[in-house]
């Protein structure tokens, strides 16, 4: 993925730390794996380990984590993956809103260095006055000219309470911006009125407190509008759960998506009852940065000829995955089932093509509801729902 959500969690590049967490299953006891799984082998390498290896002072704690971790590696799913104990509970708090030693910022890279492209809801970055289309030359003097992702992640992020400079360049000059490192919550649905009667709503993730504030959104704005702007772009996924409420709020009947699992099993989720906005006029704004539970929305509203997606192709994750709970506080975050949209389609690996094609000649071209004096006049894809909108 292009675009992504810099120092959020600990860097993975967009792909599996910010997708479907439907559900949390409660803490398995130990089991012997079934099948031809070779423990005999697998104890005989740890004794082997805590025996003959030339440093006595080994961590059990990381021998068996790194167990873990190869175990998942095997399986060759980009999805699947182990979070120790620290790692689960950052992600618990991200999907929580709260986001602790981070500033808050999208990032995308141009000419090999980091362009902000947009910025979080209440956070320090936007408090700081850091800007959509701000150049970052370096990182508390460390040079930001091609570095890679991970590495500017972790120049960015700190502890809570410590402060990092970033060398700006906006527009024609240079400057230095402090930004403090805190421990925020950050809403994950953010509103605006447009001409023409436009409610706009940008869903940065679908975490657990996005029903809630959706609902909240959307229902205050409804009153005055005769069209919505959905915006999924940069929003790479999340909770299931808050993908189906979305849906439902748009579609009074029918399917959201089907899970296909192991054995030929099948689950099929259908909307809820309640549906406030099922007959106004709506558009989906989406790109390729769009994945996971943002496809289940956007796919859905497609199938059922609900909403015109606007944009361009999306990510292509159709699986999901669901959080096991291990004794040692950690998490087996594992691939359980493919999910397919109302009218069969798979999107894994493929994504889903927009009804309407527009490119965007740079992401930080891309309207920032924190940012409305800048406006949308180089925002292709909205300006495109926003035609149509005003359209009889």
């Amino acid at each position: 993925m292009a675009g992504l959500v810099l120092v959020l969690l600990s860097f993975t590049g967009g792909v599996w730390a910010d997708q479907n967490f439907p559900d949390v299953v409660p803490v398995l006891p130990g089991q012997s794996g079934p099948g031809q799984f070779d423990q005999a082998s697998v104890n005989q390498a740890q004794r082997l380990l805590r025996t003959q290896y030339y440093n006595d002072k080994l961590d059990s704690g990381s021998l068996s984590q790194g167990s873990i971790r190869g175990m998942v590696q095997a399986l060759g799913d980009p999805y699947s993956a182990y979070l120790d104990p620290a790692q689960y509970r950052q992600q618990q708090d991200s999907y929580s809103g709260r986001h602790a030693g981070l500033i808050g910022i999208y990032v995308d890279y141009q000419d090999g260095y980091p362009v902000i492209t947009g910025l979080l809801p209440a956070s320090p970055a936007l408090k700081a006055g850091l800007k959509t289309g701000d150049v970052i030359l370096a990182i508390d003097g460390k040079p930001a000219l091609n570095l890679k992702p991970e590495e500017s992640s972790a120049l960015i992020r700190g502890q809570v309470g410590t402060q990092v400079v970033l060398h700006l360049r906006r527009g024609g000059g240079e400057l230095d911006v402090t930004v403090e490192r805190q421990d925020f919550r950050s809403p994950s649905v953010e509103a605006a009125s447009l001409p023409g009667s436009v409610l706009y709503l940008r869903v940065y993730q679908f975490g657990d407190r996005t029903r809630e504030e959706f609902d909240s959104q959307l229902v205050a704005g409804l009153p005055a509008a005769r069209s919505v702007v959905l915006d999924l772009r940069e929003n790479g996924g999340g909770l299931v759960s808050a993908a189906v409420a979305m849906v439902s709020r748009f579609v009074d009947r029918g399917e959201v998506f089907e899970e296909r699992g192991r054995n030929g099993s099948v689950q099929r989720t259908d909307v809820d009852g309640n549906h406030p906005a099922a007959a106004v006029r709506l558009f989906v704004l989406v790109n390729e940065n769009s994945a996971s539970a943002s496809e289940i929305v956007s796919g859905s509203l497609q199938a059922h000829h609900r909403g015109a997606l606007i944009g361009a192709k999306t990510f292509g994750k159709g699986s999901v995955q669901v959080d096991y709970r291990l004794q040692n506080g950690g998490d087996l975050h594992l691939t359980i089932a493919r999910w397919y949209l109302p009218d069969g389609r798979s999107i894994d690996k493929s994504g889903l093509q927009p009804d309407i094609a527009v490119a965007l000649a740079k992401k930080s071209a891309m309207f920032d509801v924190l940012q409305l004096e800048r406006g949308h006049a180089d925002d292709a894809q909205l300006n495109e729902a926003l035609q149509l909108a005003s359209s009889p």
